[in-house]
């Protein structure tokens, strides 16, 4: 039996799926979405979505759920005085900015081509949280807007162009100039959210070829998915925040790129197959 033959075997994969991106949204900072594209590109896939909508479907969905995820998630890292409200606001501009322009370039490329970034760029970013020294330093202190701008920029281009929050390259950064990886995790719970909010709104506008959707979807965002997932989510990710202030930042690191690779493996198997 497939998922698109049995709605019960769906609504359980798309539950227990937000349970857990819900977790590592909190306890990682990376709104989930890196986890749930790939999840919802298979339940997509079950329900006979054409393959020429079905990745920008699956972004779409991903990047309106990492609203509420991301917003439920810095609200409990903030509760705990983890959040540099400062950084924020010095690369929120940006970061909307560059992740409306991700949309309109998502939704002109095919498919298999935002498969291929998708993976590729994960993996990357996954290998170096895996290997990289976890006490190299660009620099000691935050780093101004020459820098930090077009950095902030290209990340809300990409991550709303893949559907994943900031963490994947919000971390990284913030790490790399001297901040501690707790912290770090719990600011890019807000760069998720700056980035989704404009990309979601933009991704609900949009006005694809309705032949092959699935029912209740609004622009390019499933209603249903979104509801299953959000539902799950905000009853997890304060577990995963709490946890991230008790896990030593080693753990966290090795959590993190062991994610990414995979759902990074499994994307660029499926474009290249």
């Amino acid at each position: 039996m497939t998922i698109g033959h049995s709605l019960p075997l769906a609504l359980a994969i798309l539950l227990s799926a937000g349970a857990f991106a819900g977790l590592i949204s909190g306890l990682l900072g990376i709104g989930g979405g890196i986890f749930m594209v790939p999840v919802l590109l298979l339940i997509f896939h079950g329900f006979g979505v054409p393959d020429t909508i079905i990745m920008q479907l699956c972004v779409g969905t991903s990047t309106a759920t990492i609203v509420a995820t991301s917003l439920r998630s810095v609200w409990s890292h903030h509760r705990r005085g983890a959040v540099e409200t400062a950084i924020l606001r010095a690369w929120a501009p940006w970061l909307a900015g560059g992740a409306v322009l991700g949309v309109l370039t998502a939704t002109g490329l095919k498919s298999d081509t935002l498969m291929l970034v998708f993976g590729t760029l994960a993996a990357l970013m996954g290998i170096y949280m895996a290997i990289g020294n976890p006490d190299w330093r660009l620099g000691d202190s935050h780093p101004g807007v020459r820098i930090h701008g077009p950095y902030a920029g290209l990340m809300g281009f990409v991550c709303a162009m893949m559907g994943i929050g900031g963490g994947t390259f919000g971390v990284p950064m913030l790490t790399a100039y001297g901040t501690p990886v707790n912290r770090a995790i719990a600011t890019s719970a807000g760069f998720g959210l700056l980035i989704s909010l404009p990309a979601s709104v933009t991704y609900l506008l949009a006005r694809p070829d309705t032949t092959g959707l699935p029912p209740l979807t609004l622009g390019l965002v499933s209603l249903p998915a979104f509801a299953c997932i959000v539902a799950m989510t905000f009853i997890t990710v304060p577990i995963g925040a709490r946890l991230t202030h008790v896990l030593p930042a080693g753990v966290l690191r090795r959590i993190f790129a062991l994610f990414i690779i995979f759902a990074a493996v499994n994307m660029l198997r499926k474009a290249l197959s």
